[in-house]
Formats: C-alpha cells, sequence, structure tokens
C-alpha cells in the first residue's frame, strides 16, 4: 500500500466519523425539538381546558400556565393583563432587535378571560439552542481533525525515524543500515537506495583499505628495490673505486705515470658507471623534467626500456613529435599511469603485444594502452589495485580513467586529462 492510499483512508475515516457525529447530534437536537413542541402543544391543551371549566380560577389557570412553557405564544388570565406587548430576551437587547408590538387577541372560554400574543422570545431561544449545538460541533469537528492528524502524521512519519537511524548507523561506520521491513512502497524504494547506498560505501571502504595496502606494499618493494642495487650495483661499483684508490696510496711511490694513468682510467670509469646508475635509480624514483616539456622524451625512454627487455610483448608507442608542456602534477600523474599500466601488462596479462597511443584533443591529452592479454579476470584483486591507483592519481589532476576489456579479450586503459588556457597556447606552433 502506498503512501496515497493510505491518507485517502485515514481521510476517508475520520469524514465518515464527523458525518455520523453529526447525524448523530442532529438527531438528538431534533428529538429535543419535536418533545419540546409536544410539550407545550399539551400544556397549550391543558390551559384552554382548564380556562373553560368554571370550576378554575384565574389563580388556579395562572399556576397552570407556569408548569410549563409554552412556544411561540403568550397567554395572560384576567380582564386586567395587559395585552399587544411581548417580551423581550437578553438576545433580543444583544443583538438590538426591538420589541414587536401584535395585537393581542382576547378570548373569553366559560368565566376566563385569556390574552393571547405571539412570543418571538422562545424562537430566538430555540436558534440560540441550535447555534450552540453548531459550535459544540464545530469545535468537536476540529479537535478531532488535529488529533487524527497528528495521530496520522506521527504514523506516517514513525518509518522517516527508522531511516534517519540507518543513515546514523552508516554515518558511525557500521557496514549494514540494518533497517526494518516497510508496508509502504515509498519507503521501501527509500531504504533499498540506502541499502544500495550501504554497499557502495563498504565497496568504497574495502578499496580504500586496499588502496591503502597496496601503497604500503608499493613503498616498501621501491624500498627493497632501492636497497638492493644500491648494494649490487652502486656497492660493487664503489668497492672497485675504493680497490683502485688503495692500491695508488700503497704504492705511490713506486708506480711509474703509465701505471697511475691505468688507475686513473679505472676510477674514471668507475665514477662514470656509478653517476649512470644513480641516475637510474633517481630516474625511476621520479623522472627529471615531467613539468618543463620533457615528458615525451620521458616517456619514450619508459617504453624504450621495456622493448628492450627480453619479455617476449611488443612494445610501441605512437604520439605527436611535441606534448603540451603539462604541470607537474599532471605530468607526473599520466607519467605514472604509463608506468604502472605498463607493468601489469608485464606481469599479470600474458600479451604479446601492447600499443601505447597519445593524442591531443581541443581541451585534453588523451592515453590509450591496449594489449591482447587475457583481461581483466574477476580473481585479479592485485590488478584492480592497480587500476584504483591510477584512477586516484588521475583525479587528483582532474583526469579521468575507463577501463574496458575483458577475459580473453585482453585489456583497454583510457586517460583524458584536460588541458589549461597557457597547455593549448604553448602546443600549437
Amino acid at each position: 500500500m502506498d503512501l496515497r492510499r493510505r491518507l485517502v483512508g485515514y481521510l476517508g475515516a475520520l469524514l465518515g466519523g464527523l458525518m455520523l457525529m453529526a447525524i448523530l447530534i442532529n438527531l438528538h437536537s431534533l428529538r429535543a425539538d419535536l418533545n419540546a413542541e409536544v410539550d407545550a402543544s399539551t400544556q397549550l391543551v391543558k390551559v384552554l381546558l382548564a380556562a373553560g371549566q368554571p370550576a378554575t380560577s384565574p389563580a388556579q389557570l395562572q399556576a397552570l400556565l407556569g408548569e410549563a412553557p409554552l412556544r411561540h405564544l403568550s397567554i395572560q388570565p384576567g380582564p386586567g393583563a395587559a395585552a399587544g406587548e411581548s417580551s423581550r430576551s437578553w438576545l433580543s437587547a444583544l443583538l438590538g432587535l426591538a420589541p414587536r408590538h401584535e395585537p393581542a387577541q382576547t378570548i373569553r372560554l366559560g368565566e376566563q378571560t385569556l390574552h393571547i400574543a405571539p412570543n418571538p422570545a422562545s424562537e430566538i431561544e430555540e436558534r440560540l439552542g441550535d447555534t450552540v449545538r453548531l459550535c459544540i460541533t464545530l469545535l468537536f469537528y476540529s479537535g478531532a481533525t488535529l488529533l487524527v492528524a497528528w495521530w496520522a502524521a506521527h504514523r506516517a512519519l514513525s518509518p522517516v525515524r527508522e531511516l534517519e537511524a540507518g543513515l546514523q548507523r552508516l554515518a558511525r561506520g557500521e557496514a549494514e543500515a540494518a533497517l526494518p521491513p516497510f508496508a509502504l512502497r515509498e519507503f521501501s524504494r527509500v531504504a533499498g537506495a540506502i541499502d544500495d547506498l550501504a554497499a557502495a560505501l563498504n565497496e568504497g571502504r574495502a578499496a580504500q583499505r586496499q588502496l591503502a595496502r597496496q601503497l604500503i606494499e608499493v613503498q616498501e618493494a621501491e624500498r627493497k628495490t632501492l636497497a638492493r642495487e644500491l648494494h649490487d650495483e652502486m656497492g660493487q661499483t664503489l668497492t672497485a673505486i675504493g680497490v683502485t684508490a688503495a692500491y695508488l696510496e700503497r704504492h705511490a711511490g713506486q708506480l711509474d705515470a703509465g701505471r697511475v694513468a691505468e688507475c686513473a682510467q679505472d676510477l674514471r670509469r668507475d665514477v662514470k658507471t656509478s653517476g649512470e646508475q644513480l641516475r637510474g635509480m633517481l630516474r625511476q624514483l621520479r623522472p627529471h623534467g615531467l613539468d618543463a616539456g620533457g615528458l615525451a622524451s620521458a616517456l619514450r625512454e619508459l617504453v624504450g626500456n621495456w622493448q628492450q627487455r627480453e619479455w617476449g610483448i611488443d612494445f610501441q608507442l605512437t604520439m605527436p613529435p611535441a606534448l603540451p608542456a603539462l604541470g607537474e602534477a599532471a605530468g607526473l600523474a599520466l607519467y605514472r599511469v604509463v608506468q604502472e599500466a605498463l607493468t601489469n601488462v608485464v606481469r599479470h596479462s600474458g600479451a604479446r603485444h601492447c600499443r601505447v597511443s597519445i593524442g591531443i584533443a581541443v581541451d585534453e591529452l588523451r592515453l590509450a594502452i591496449e594489449d591482447d592479454g587475457q583481461g581483466l579476470p574477476a580473481s585479479a584483486a592485485a590488478h584492480r589495485g592497480g587500476l584504483l591507483g591510477m584512477a586516484e592519481r588521475l583525479d587528483m589532476v582532474g583526469g579521468r580513467l575507463e577501463v574496458a576489456g575483458g577475459p580473453g579479450k585482453g585489456l583497454q586503459l583510457r586517460v583524458s586529462l584536460p588541458l589549461t588556457g597557457e597547455e593549448q597556447q604553448e602546443e600549437q606552433p
């Protein structure tokens, strides 16, 4: 049942109850009016019958008139009674109604003289009673309407409090909103949306934890690689330099000029090798010149290094001769995305060909990395973590990442990186 049907049901029940109440009040008022009319008519008959009896004195007749009121008439017995002037009630005075002077009708019944005149005060009192009953009905109707409206609103909004409690549970970091089933269709849809939101939050938290773990693993792997290279490569080179220097120190006075020159050449070679190793490590840690137009050469060197290694994968790079001078953050993000994507191709794809293509649109730089490998299987958690890291890195510089392909269909990564006005001007010749 939806909310509109339930509210219509509440309103119908309220109107039906109030209509029944109004009918009952009107029936009660009608019964009271009928009883009053019958009593007044009976009293009039009694007065007329008593007036026609010879044994009835004026005092007895006056006492009989005082037993019950007459409606719409005023009867005064006796030959000296005032006639032609009706009574004036307090309501007539309040409303400013002047008393009407109607000629009284005088009749004789036996020994009695009766003066009969109209009495509007009884009609005013009757209308006043009807007005009071109507006001009571309206007051009761208003109070009942307020009570029913409050009850209906309280009952209709009780699911809202459940929804609020579920959202608060999600805000506290709980995995589920733990919402009860709702009878109303609208609240059921809202509860379904909150459950979807909870699932999305759980996925986001899981992805965030996975990304944090991957970041720690990457940092540790980089430190391990750097330590190994420093120990295996630069350590050996520095050891060779130290051995040559120690040899010169021990035999400084015994060596001829040719031997000294040979030792100097060995030192120069080892120092050069050490410098190349150091530049390679620095380039791996953070390429230089990405913010000053050196992005194209850095990408060519990166793809060329992968191509030179014996991985059994044919790497190809297609891009314009010159790229716009991106900002430092944007250039580094693009370089890291290509670096991570090529690493994933080598480690996970099993591909034979990989193509990297870069193009320039009107207001953005577009990068596409495609391979013919096994695609992205459902169990490749590490691969998805790498894609999440790429997306986060691109999002920091306003870019976006799109992933296409499936199991056995290869993997296609498409990157869009916005260009500022200055970068577009530098691109034009």
